[in-house]
């Protein structure tokens, strides 16, 4: 059987089928409706700065380049780029797994990559030097 439905002013077609010779017939009368009041206490908005975000400083290396260094211990999963390429501030260079979790390791500055000091699979500790930048 067919019927059209409508609920919340919006008519839908609906098919109902007969299934079994078990069924039950059940109907339920709505309750009666029952309102709650909660009385609060009047709410007042403040705002908080926040503290100013630094960038970690560029660590330089004694070459005079710049050192792209681990933030944590971990193992390396992918080197993204290759000696010779051009990188920019903020670039993906590396990705670390730490705790279970994949960390890009940006570039500090523009620069080229003079040096990479790991490859896939290294494990590094907290502040071991990945990459060099000049």
């Amino acid at each position: 059987m067919k019927y059209v439905v409508t609920v919340n002013g919006k008519k839908f077609e609906v098919e109902v089928e007969k299934v079994g010779g078990a069924g039950k017939s059940l109907s339920r009368q709505p309750a009666e409706r029952r309102e709650t009041v909660v009385k609060s206490e009047p709410v007042i908005e403040t705002k908080v700065a926040a503290a100013p975000v630094e960038a970690a400083p560029a660590a330089t290396s004694t070459t005079g380049g710049t050192t792209i260094t681990s933030p944590m211990p971990g193992s390396i999963l992918d080197v993204k780029v290759n000696v010779g390429d051009k990188v920019t501030f903020g670039q993906t260079l590396a990705i670390l797994e730490a705790m279970k979790m994949e960390n890009d390791i940006p570039a500090t500055v523009d620069g080229e990559v003079a040096e990479i000091r790991v490859k896939k699979g290294d494990v590094v500790e907290t502040d071991s030097v990945l990459i060099v930048l000049k």
